[in-house]
């Protein structure tokens, strides 16, 4: 059994949702409502990886002053390193199993976005969910994947603001940070590859997760990389 087949029970479950929602309202807008109920039931594990972050910025100092304290000497820094995450009951790791914990979900939606099936039949405003915007013709289906498009880089122009805020406060600059920013104008790129309904995911989810950090972590710079997802 391959990777993606482990998928196809929760995905089939994922179209029933979005076909029954689609008998009630049109099945654009049931993508956008599915992917927001979604969104909200795993809003619990995006407030617990803000409060891993939180907590983990909050140490930046004192970590930042060990480094320095015992730069040359690794074996004494990973001591020390232990007992102040230890002291201050804050895992190393805090905030980061939430975000793998949603990583399945996202890739369910991904799967029933971008694999043929019935619901890419249907058209958001008189274009064909399944439509790549290779195969558009007519300044009707160029607009309609010019607004996602352009939807996207705005979400995109905001997460990668922010990053870069993030990056300019840390007092430690890590390796590759400040590349971390350009990475938020990602689904951009992506997009281009995949069909009108997954992008249509694509900039709902992107705007639920622009706005719920910028809810998660104000009056604090949320990390970078997160942002850059």
């Amino acid at each position: 059994m391959s990777v993606l087949a482990v998928l196809d029970p929760a995905v089939a479950v994922a179209h029933a949702a979005v076909a029954a929602l689609a008998h009630v309202v049109p099945t654009a807008l049931a993508i956008v409502l599915f992917v927001l109920v979604v969104r909200l039931s795993l809003h619990p594990l995006a407030r617990a990886a803000a409060r891993g972050e939180k907590a983990r910025s909050k140490l930046a100092p004192k970590i930042a002053e060990l480094n320095r304290k015992h730069k040359d000497r690794p074996e004494k820094l990973r001591e020390a390193m232990a007992e102040l995450y230890r002291k201050e009951q804050v895992s190393p790791v805090a905030g980061c199993l939430p975000v793998l914990v949603q990583i399945p979900f996202f890739s369910v939606m991904y799967r029933l976005f971008t694999t043929p099936n019935d619901l890419l039949d249907h058209t958001l405003f008189g274009v064909p969910l399944g439509l790549h915007v290779g195969n558009a013709h007519g300044a009707g289906q160029v607009a309609v994947f010019a607004v996602l498009y352009a939807g996207l880089a705005a979400v995109g122009y905001v997460n990668y603001r922010r990053a870069r805020r993030a990056a300019a406060a840390q007092t430690t600059p890590q390796p590759g940070a400040a590349l971390l920013p350009y990475l938020s104008f990602g689904s951009v790129f992506f997009a281009l590859l995949v069909p009108v309904a997954a992008a249509l995911y694509l900039l709902t989810t992107s705007v639920w997760s622009a706005t719920e950090r910028a809810w998660l972590y104000r009056g604090v710079p949320a990390p970078a990389a997160a942002l850059a997802v």
